[in-house]
């Protein structure tokens, strides 16, 4: 069985047992987490599509960690012009392990 999610923004195929990184989510390690926004379930039989979402349908998982990402770097620039931009970025992330997918 799994199903999609959507959590910050991005669409995950998650699977009871699997590990996911998602963007920030409030929580401490250990935290049960759920997610609501549940747009396809598969499994036995016919996947139920949702509309945009699976009415009643949840998946619920636990916080193992949060962190941050590897740092990215954003350089700018314009030949002959003089013009140049250097800019960091890590972005926040939360490590979840699916419990279950309810519905």
């Amino acid at each position: 069985m799994y199903a999609v999610v959507r959590s910050g923004g991005k669409q995950i195929r998650v699977s009871p047992g699997d590990s996911v990184w998602v963007e920030r989510l409030a929580g401490d390690v250990g935290a049960t987490v759920e997610l609501p926004d549940v747009l396809l379930i598969s499994g036995d039989g016919e996947p139920r599509i949702g509309a945009p979402t699976v009415e009643g349908a949840k998946v619920v998982g636990t916080i193992t960690d949060q962190g941050r990402g590897e740092k990215i770097t954003i350089f700018k620039m314009k030949r002959r012009k003089g013009y140049r931009r250097k800019q960091g970025h890590r972005q926040h992330y939360t490590q979840l392990r699916i419990d279950s997918i309810e519905g």
